[in-house]
């Protein structure tokens, strides 16, 4: 295993993570639509049960996401979780509502009542995959920062990156092109969470409102994701130069990078026509609920090629709109060969840890969630 091949390997890690939290954001989806899936408060109970029984591991995700690229490439972590932290800090607030509402919604005390919580639930659910959609849109679009890592030696103030305004991060927001990848990675989270509660929640009424939420879905998030990927595709990208050590703007650079990874291309297409296999299958026949499953894998493909599109084939995945020369790239943000190495055998239990988890959420899901449980569980949110 060289160097050169434990960067690569481990973009790899990031990216599958990063897709399976893509993935992991139905919950985030049918929150959103609490209300418009549910016609009362014991539907609207199901509806947060059914999603009260999986954030965890959404939220386990997120945090596995950010320490994993911590550890494999700490100075995108210094630069944008510590550079962009307004906008990081948005998002997990909107994450910390989440575990809030859940937990005390219904609690003796609560002064407030449900509906309020609940509410808190929409707001995670709507600003959480806009955002995060947002971020994630700044590896194809880039950020404002630049790194000066001699700034090392400054005993004063040994930072070597820093945002080059006041905003720290919200400035992305401000870009038209990462509000539509966050609204189409809003609106696909709502494409799950409305495949996610067809399969979940044993309740006909819900179902019924759940697939013709799932139509009007589909249709916003086909127009805002081919507007990003076609503009991405043939826009000038951030190429890096090897041999000169340098970033470079390239004409179509992810169009040939697509190309010229054929298997990433491949992986790409199966992921759409298993997520699109999964919408009309679940549209066009009523008694079909697994589309959560083909959705899902479609997805968590998908999101890896694009991830894999933007930081393989020698591009830098995290650029600088201030200086070109500060992006990042796999080459000049990683860690130690020794930290890379220790790691990579460490990964080697992930399997292990994926098997849990299939466990414990089959056992979950042993049992769907009906009307006369939420009648009878004393431990129901």
């Amino acid at each position: 295993m060289t160097y050169e091949f434990m960067q690569q390997y481990w973009w790899f890690l990031i990216s599958l993570l990063g897709a399976l939290l893509v993935f992991l954001m139905f919950v985030q989806g049918a929150n959103s639509m609490i209300f418009n899936l549910s016609g009362d408060e014991t539907e609207r109970k199901m509806l947060v049960n059914s999603t009260g029984r999986k954030w965890e591991f959404t939220f386990t995700t997120l945090v596995t996401f950010g320490g994993a690229f911590f550890a494999s490439f700490p100075l995108f972590y210094s630069t944008s979780f510590g550079g962009a932290y307004w906008l990081w800090m948005v998002i997990l607030f909107s994450f910390v509502l989440q575990a809030v509402s859940y937990e005390f919604q219904n609690k003796l005390g609560n002064i407030f009542g449900p509906r309020l919580f609940q509410w808190f639930l929409v707001i995670n659910g709507i600003l959480g995959p806009l955002l995060l959609g947002g971020a994630v849109a700044t590896f194809f679009n880039g950020s404002n920062f630049i790194i000066e890592k001699t700034n090392i030696i400054n005993s004063a103030q040994p930072v070597i990156s820093r945002w080059a305004n006041a905003s720290n991060g919200l400035d992305a927001l401000l870009d038209v092109w990462n509000l539509v990848f966050g609204l189409a990675v809003l609106f696909l989270a709502r494409i799950l969470g409305t495949l996610y509660i067809i399969n979940n929640v044993a309740d006909e009424q819900i179902r019924s409102r759940a697939r013709k939420r799932l139509l009007y879905n589909t249709v916003a998030f086909l127009i805002l994701f081919l507007a990003f990927f076609v503009r991405t595709l043939f826009k000038d990208g951030y190429a890096f130069d090897p041999d000169k050590g340098v970033v470079v703007m390239e004409s179509n650079k992810y169009l040939h990078n697509l190309l010229e990874m054929p298997l990433v291309l491949v992986i790409l297409l199966i992921g759409v026509v298993l997520l699109l296999y999964a919408i009309y299958k679940t549209v066009r026949q009523n008694d079909y609920i697994k589309g959560i499953w083909p959705g899902g894998v479609g997805v968590v493909m998908a999101v890896l090629a694009l991830l894999l599109c933007a930081g393989w084939n020698n591009t830098a995945y995290y650029p600088s709109n201030v200086d070109l020369q500060s992006s990042l790239t796999l080459a000049n943000s990683c860690s130690s060969e020794f930290t890379l190495r220790t790691m990579t055998y460490v990964s080697f239990l992930i399997p292990f840890v994926l098997a849990y988890i299939v466990k414990a959420w089959h056992a979950i899901d042993k049992k769907k969630i009906d009307r006369e449980e939420m009648a009878t569980d004393d431990h129901a949110y």
